[in-house]
């Protein structure tokens, strides 16, 4: 597989986590370089294991996650997103908003924007292209797009405030439905 083929879907890979960090830098909880690199290393992380996972798997994973992988991506950001919403609409207080770089958010979140890379993995293991490369680019790429999305969230998060958690929330379900849409219509 050539560079521009594997830098091509390494980004479209990581466009899901793009805007999702987008989303949660609006929160205020990931602006300090310890959050900033735990969310982006592991979206870079999950987005790098995925399509491994999806390759070793082959053909024989395939009809029993195919009807029902974006359903749990749906899920997995709109429960976040949702989330999201409620703390914006709350009381400014800082210990109510959830915090996106941490615990069980944080492995739903990096489940969510990478289970579209397990698809890439089998679809490499059906063209009988070698993992190891693009997972590695897919996974480098992706930590360093999600780091500017934090950056960039971060920075409209601050000057807009909680009115930009309603919307990182809404975002971030949106994302989840146009994953739906896509698998459903594909």
């Amino acid at each position: 597989m050539k560079l521009f083929e594997v830098l091509l879907i390494s980004v479209s890979m990581a466009m899901d986590a793009f805007a999702v960090c987008l989303g949660a830098g609006t929160s205020g909880r990931v602006s300090s370089p310890r959050p900033t690199f735990r969310l982006s290393f592991h979206f870079g992380l999950f987005q790098f294991i995925m399509p491994i996972i999806g390759w070793f798997a082959g053909r024989t994973i395939v009809q029993w996650i195919a009807g029902y992988d974006h359903w749990v991506a749906f899920g997995l950001l709109a429960f976040v997103g949702v989330r999201m919403i409620r703390s914006g609409l709350g009381p400014n207080r800082e210990e109510q908003k959830p915090d996106p770089s941490r615990g069980w958010t944080l492995v739903m979140l990096s489940i969510a924007v990478s289970i579209d890379a397990l698809a890439i993995g089998l679809s490499l293991a059906l063209l009988q292209v070698t993992i190891w490369y693009p997972a590695v680019m897919i996974g480098l790429v992706t930590g360093l797009i999600a780091f500017i999305g934090l950056r960039l969230g971060s920075a409209v998060g601050r000057k807009f405030g909680q009115q930009m958690e309603i919307f990182g929330g809404i975002l971030l379900i949106a994302i989840g439905v146009r994953i739906v849409l896509t698998h459903m219509l594909a």
